[in-house]
């Protein structure tokens, strides 16, 4: 009899637990995001090639982001040049991309000279230091045409960074 009650008791504890079984489960998952520094890009310097004499043949002048000038055609004048800086800045060692003008018109009245093969250092892509900075130098070639008229060239270009 005693057999008889303890398989009975095992028999309904069965059924009861099967009877109720979890019909639902829930879960506990953690949410998160990352949020980074804005990247920020601050002129220093404007590109300036500086005084350039003009030839009977069209030539170009070559400012590297090194600040270095040179031209094989045209004569230059020893005056003030640079490469353009920028100050790059973000999120502490994070890597971001250049993006650079095809070219650009510098006018003077209506005289016009172009400007193009832009370069940067570094070049299409750099990473902010630990700090979350960089300096960007940019470069380009002026195209001076034959006995390209007189005057002081002007214009815009545009530099974008992003992550």
């Amino acid at each position: 009899m005693f057999r008889r009650i303890a398989f009975t008791l095992i028999a309904v504890t069965l059924f009861a637990t099967a009877a109720f079984a979890q019909s639902s489960d829930t879960e506990t998952a953690n949410a998160s995001a990352r949020i980074y520094t804005p990247i920020a890009l601050a002129k220093l310097t404007d590109l300036n090639f500086g005084s350039i004499v003009t030839s009977a043949t069209a030539g170009s002048v070559l400012l590297t982001p090194a600040g270095v000038r040179s031209s094989a055609t045209n004569a230059l004048l020893s005056s003030a040049f640079n490469a353009a800086t920028f100050n790059v800045t973000g999120e502490p060692s994070t890597a971001y991309t250049i993006t650079l003008p095809t070219s650009i018109a510098i006018t003077s009245g209506a005289n016009s000279m172009v400007v193009n093969s832009w370069t940067s250092n570094p070049s299409g892509s750099g990473t902010l230091s630990g700090a979350g900075g960089q300096q960007l130098n940019v470069g380009a070639t002026l195209q001076v045409g034959a006995n390209q008229a007189s005057g002081l060239y002007t214009g815009t270009f545009n530099v974008t960074v992003a992550y």
